[in-house]
Parts: C-alpha cells; sequence; structure tokens
C-alpha cells in the first residue's frame, strides 16, 4: 500500500495537535509561569500548572502514537510483521526524520558559533561536537545525563534517541522474535517494566527522564495497541459489527487517565509512585484505540488536526520561537503578571513556523528521497 492511500485518522491527528500543544506551552512555562501572572486570578492554579507542566508527559503520548501508526502502517503494507520490508522500511525513517534532523543540527551549530544567546554551549564538559555527534548518533539523551542539560534547541532531540534506537531494533525485532509467540508478551514486559526502570534511575534526573528503557515502553505499548486494533478487520471478516459504545468507553478512559496525571498528577504519584506514568501510558492506548480511520476533527478543532499533521516539524523547531518570544516579553517587562499575553502567539507562531518547514521542506525532501532510494533499489534489482 502506497504511503498515499494509507487511511488518516483525524482523532490521532488532534491527538498529536494536543500533545504537541502541550510541549510549545510547557516551553514558554517553564520561563513564564502561567500561574505566575494575572490569569491567576482568573483561573484555577492547579489548572494552570496542568497546562504548562505537563511537556515530558505529552512526549510520551507521542510514544505511544508513534509505535502505533508504525506498526499499523508496516501491518497495512507487508501484510504481518514477520513479513516486513526492512529496507523500506529504513528507507522511510530516514527520509521522514533526516532532512529535518539535519538541518536543525546546521541552524544550531551557526547559532551556536555566534555565541547568541540561549544556543551558545557553554557548560563545562559539554561541546558542540559532542551535541552534534549524540544528535546524528540519537545517542543526545545519553550525552545530557552524562553531561547536563543543554540549551533548549538541543534538548528537544533526546526523545528522538529513544525513538530511533526503538526503530533501528524494530524490523529485526519483527523478523526474528515477531514470528514467534514471545513477541507480544516481550513488548508487554517493556511496557510493564515503565515504572521500575525509572525507580532504579532515581540517582541521575536527567537520565531518570530520558533513558531508553521508558520511552520505549511507551512505544511498545503503541506497538500492542496497533496489533489489537488489527483483530478488527478480521472480526469483521467474520460477521462481527464493531459496537460504537466501545470507542466510546475507551475515549473516555483515556481522557480520565490522562486527565488524571495531567490535572491530579501529585495525589495519583502519592498513590502509585512511578506507576503514575503506566497510567498515562494505557490513557494514551486507549485513546489511539477509540480513534477510527478517516472522519473529521471536532468541529471548532480543526486547527488542532492541522498541528498534529505538522507535530514534527514544531516540536524541531518551536524553540526558536519560545526564546524570541521570551526575550521580547523580558525587554518590554511583560514577562511577569501580563507573561500571559504571549502564550496565543507562541503557540500560533510556532504552528506557523512548523507548517512553513513541513509545506517549504520537509514533505518535499521526504518525497525526493523516498523516489531516489525507491529508484536505486529498482535498479538494484533489475541488476541482480
Amino acid at each position: 500500500m502506497s504511503e498515499s492511500t494509507l487511511p488518516r485518522s483525524a482523532g490521532i491527528d488532534m491527538l498529536r495537535g494536543a500533545s504537541i500543544l502541550l510541549v510549545v506551552v510547557h516551553h514558554l512555562g517553564l520561563r513564564m509561569p502561567l500561574h505566575k501572572t494575572q490569569a491567576a486570578s482568573a483561573l484555577p492554579i492547579p489548572l494552570l500548572k496542568g497546562l504548562i507542566y505537563n511537556g515530558y508527559e505529552a512526549v510520551f503520548i507521542f510514544f505511544v502514537i508513534s509505535g502505533f501508526l508504525i506498526t499499523r502502517h508496516t501491518l497495512q503494507r507487508d501484510g504481518s510483521l514477520g513479513a516486513i520490508d526492512w529496507r523500506a522500511f529504513y528507507v522511510r525513517r530516514a527520509a521522514r526524520i533526516l532532512p529535518c534532523l539535519l538541518a536543525l543540527v546546521a541552524v544550531l551549530l551557526i547559532l551556536h558559533a555566534l555565541a547568541a544567546p540561549d544556543y551558545a554551549i557553554q557548560k563545562s564538559g559539554q561541546s558542540a561536537l559532542g551535541a552534534t555527534v549524540s544528535a546524528l548518533t540519537f545517542t543526545l539523551n545519553l550525552y545530557e545525563g552524562r553531561t547536563g542539560w543543554l540549551p533548549g534547541g538541543w534538548d528537544v532531540l533526546w526523545s528522538l534517541s529513544i525513538e530511533e534506537v526503538f526503530y533501528a531494533a524494530f524490523p529485526l525485532a519483527c523478523m526474528s522474535v515477531g514470528r514467534t509467540r514471545w513477541f507480544v508478551p516481550l513488548l508487554v514486559v517493556l511496557v510493564v517494566s515503565v515504572p521500575f526502570t525509572r525507580a532504579a534511575l532515581a540517582g541521575n534526573e536527567i537520565w531518570q527522564e530520558k533513558a531508553y528503557l521508558p520511552g520505549m515502553g511507551a512505544i511498545a505499548a503503541g506497538v500492542l495497541a496497533a496489533l489489537a486494533a488489527s483483530r478488527g478487520p478480521r472480526a469483521a471478516e467474520t460477521g462481527r459489527v464493531e459496537r460504537p459504545w466501545r470507542r466510546r468507553a475507551l475515549a473516555v478512559s483515556g481522557l480520565a487517565a490522562t486527565g488524571l496525571v495531567m490535572f491530579y498528577g501529585a495525589p495519583l504519584w502519592h498513590t502509585v509512585g512511578e506507576g503514575s506514568l503506566l497510567v498515562l501510558i494505557l490513557g494514551a492506548v486507549c485513546l489511539v484505540l477509540a480513534s477510527p480511520d478517516g472522519g473529521q476533527c471536532w468541529r471548532g478543532f480543526g486547527w488542532l488536526g492541522a498541528m498534529g499533521r505538522a507535530s514534527y516539524e514544531i516540536y524541531l523547531t518551536h524553540m526558536f520561537v519560545v526564546f524570541t518570544l521570551v526575550a521580547v516579553a523580558r525587554f518590554s517587562a511583560t514577562d511577569k503578571a501580563w507573561g500571559w499575553i504571549w502564550y496565543p502567539p507562541a503557540v500560533l507562531l510556532s504552528w506557523a513556523l512548523g507548517w512553513l518547514v513541513a509545506r517549504g521542506f520537509s514533505e518535499p525532501a521526504n518525497r525526493w528521497l523516498r523516489s531516489r532510494m525507491s529508484a536505486r533499489r529498482a535498479t538494484v534489482r533489475a541488476a541482480a
């Protein structure tokens, strides 16, 4: 099945949009906390804190979505995980990830060379070379865990490190363990291990947040969700009709679980500790399973779906917007009581920048690289 014929889900696009919205608001909120502005006189402080302090949790929702979509598309293209076309898989990943990644690293290196505030790497034990090598080898999370936080433009690449290491191993796992009955139990173990691996890493705050295994556990949950969803077509072939109430129940459960983590995180933490992240992952699984293929975004939420469709580009570039607006706010002395006024522009400008990068650069580069790589593969096959 070609990329153009793969169905989109408006629900998943909106979920992606909500996640990237939380990431943008989080990075602005760390610098201009909403609950310390005049917004606190109009809205409850727990709500404001929930909006700005869940960027990390939003990344884990992204992990679940990523595992779900990659697995679903593999099943649609190749029929089963064991029959995965690993060469085509790597071509698609490289064409999607590398253009924006290489462009971002190039821009960050230029800004570092210019000693631009918020971009220059100055911490002892860190260097532009070290950050570049770690970013391009998907070990930036390891680099930060060893040397400390990098400037924000570099720091966002920690999640890409986890995701791409998982997908480097994904075809190999599919062609080996994926052909056995042990594949699903191993994925379940990876998911269930999330609270324990995080607890075991408590001695290093950065590494605890950015270690490979917890993030991979969230991706594995998405893989399991896609495998469960793939049973739907087979059920339809046997004459069983899917009941709408099931999707509604999943949606309500997912919203309840994610809302509990994001807005009542402290009480939940006192009850289940690191297990709160597992609650979030399971909530995200419910939400992706509740999102049917096709459909339309809820009325008035088309913008959220549009943000979701450009979420990768927004994620990589939004720190340019955040740093710029924070600098303007501080210069104009509107970063305190009036700090709330910068949130809508931050979201709109991050969306606009991500959309421009997607339409003008990453999508054309993606198509060009895929066509070139596919043509090369066809030439090699013909010569053989």
